[in-house]
């Protein structure tokens, strides 16, 4: 009897190491305010991204992707548990000076691949707590934020940093995020830009790449004057390094055999940080690159794909190719493998947003649902004026724009910049860029009282603690 036990157990045993054997590892890139504006594959003939545009060739690149909030902490905590930051506690920014912070009983992405018998590893930028919470068996740095000498600025560092990780054995989750090309700290450097990381004696492993200012491209929401494009010739130096650090990331994957074992995934946390974009639920804040590359689906040329993604969706998908369970999680977006394999179509009406808070000071909270044509911005608190980030505020974009006397910022009026209404509706189709407010039109009343209907039903459901500014 023993001995058939110990053959049953044996039998299991080699079951499941086959079975894990099968299972991929996954890579989850994420950069830091890096916008739609400055990827070759998305269509910028300037800056150079070739292996971003590489990773996009070989997969699937989303064009219709959105993070649910423009801010750091809270979209992380989105992306590394599966629901919405009001759901998860993550209200704001995590350093001291905030100090906000996710639930103790949330369990996250690690934690559940962890439980599966994935290795989980983190290198890079972190901003997010507690620790407990967002546990990761192998902390291959410190995850510092906001820090110039945090190896989260140097990519290729990063990857030597990872690579004992990478090579060892057992099946793998490496979450790989980078500070850049967030704006360097201090920000405030006016008249000269910011250099968003740069600086005079590199990184090691990395070929700087310069920008001129007469070449960048102007985002609509920007308005065309010489400090937006010099800061854009800093943040685009930035994005290349971030870029290098892509390249030398996949090299190590190659030289240890693990490369078409591996799903890599690139997006970043919330757009490009400059003001009208990042701290926004606009588009420029929002919607942003994701490019994964699945080795099993992949076709010649890459696909493009314009399904309505939200980064809620990226712990389901990590979960379902890890085929790991979010046993008593309820996770609110839903998986993308099918739709990447091409096994299964994406039937969604709507996705959701939700910002509350930024830096401690910056309360402005904000409920969005979008459908992929229309997207409906709720602001709660309509009376207040719309606060500036530190990193915008004192950069040199906004403040040569002060400096100019000029009443509008790009197609935005200063006014409009700060004052705005409670409700905002917006033909993304025909107004692309979002200034022409529907929300008083006789002929677009139905929309709105639907989509209000639909972001107060998502707010009952994930338990929004802001439903109570609205019953007052």
């Amino acid at each position: 009897m023993r001995a058939a036990i110990t053959f049953f157990t044996i039998v299991l045993f080699a079951i499941s190491s086959a079975y894990a054997a099968e299972r991929p590892n996954i890579v989850l890139i994420v950069a830091d305010d890096h916008g739609l504006d400055a990827i070759g594959a998305y269509g910028n003939d300037v800056v150079q991204t070739p292996n971003l545009d590489r990773l996009a060739a070989e997969g699937v690149r989303f064009t219709n992707a959105h993070a649910t909030v423009s801010s750091c902490s809270p979209s992380r905590s989105v992306l590394l548990t599966g629901k919405q930051n009001h759901e998860n506690g993550m209200y704001g920014l995590q350093h001291w000076e905030h100090h906000f912070s996710s639930f103790d009983d949330i369990k996250s992405l690690p934690v559940m691949l962890a439980d599966s018998g994935y290795r989980t590893g983190r290198v890079g930028k972190v901003h997010l707590a507690p620790d407990a919470v967002y546990k990761f068996d192998s902390p291959l740095s410190d995850g510092a934020a906001n820090d110039m000498a945090s190896v989260a600025r140097s990519p290729v560092e990063m990857v030597e940093l990872s690579e004992d990780f990478i090579a060892a054995d057992g099946t793998f989750f490496l979450y790989f995020a980078t500070d850049d090309p967030h704006r360097a700290f201090p920000f405030d450097t006016y008249p000269a830009p910011n250099s968003f990381g740069n600086r005079n004696e590199g990184y090691p492993g990395i070929t700087h790449v310069e920008y001129r200012p007469e070449d960048v491209k102007v985002p609509a929401f920007l308005p065309d004057i010489s400090a937006v494009r010099e800061e854009l010739a800093q943040y685009y130096s930035s994005v290349s390094r971030l870029d290098q650090g892509v390249g030398a990331l996949r090299a190590v994957l190659e030289k240890h055999g693990k490369l078409e074992n591996t799903i890599i995934i690139y997006l970043s946390d919330n757009g490009v940080a400059f003001p009208g974009a990042k701290t926004t639920l606009y588009e420029p804040g929002i919607n942003l690159p994701l490019i994964i590359r699945d080795p099993k689906s992949r076709r010649a040329g890459g696909d493009v794909s314009d399904a309505l993604v939200s980064w809620m969706d990226i712990t389901p998908t990590i979960l379902d190719y890890a085929n790991a369970s979010a046993e008593g999680e309820t996770l609110r977006g839903v998986s993308l493998k099918k739709h990447i394999q091409k096994s299964g179509k994406m039937n969604r009406a709507a996705i959701f947003g939700s910002h509350s808070f930024h830096e401690i000071h910056m309360y402005y909270p904000v409920r969005m649902i979008h459908t992929g044509r229309y997207k409906l911005i709720h602001n709660l608190e309509p009376t207040l004026d719309f606060p500036m980030a530190l990193d915008l505020e004192q950069s040199s974009t906004w403040r040569a724009f002060l400096d100019s006397g000029d009443d509008h910022y790009a197609n935005r009026s200063k006014k409009e910049f700060f004052d705005r209404p409670e409700f905002e509706l917006y033909d993304l189709v025909e107004d692309p860029d979002e200034l022409n407010n529907l929300a008083d039109d006789p002929g677009h009343r139905e929309i709105l009282n639907r989509m209000k209907n639909d972001l107060h039903k998502f707010m009952v459901d994930t338990n929004d603690p802001w439903l109570l500014a609205l019953d007052r």
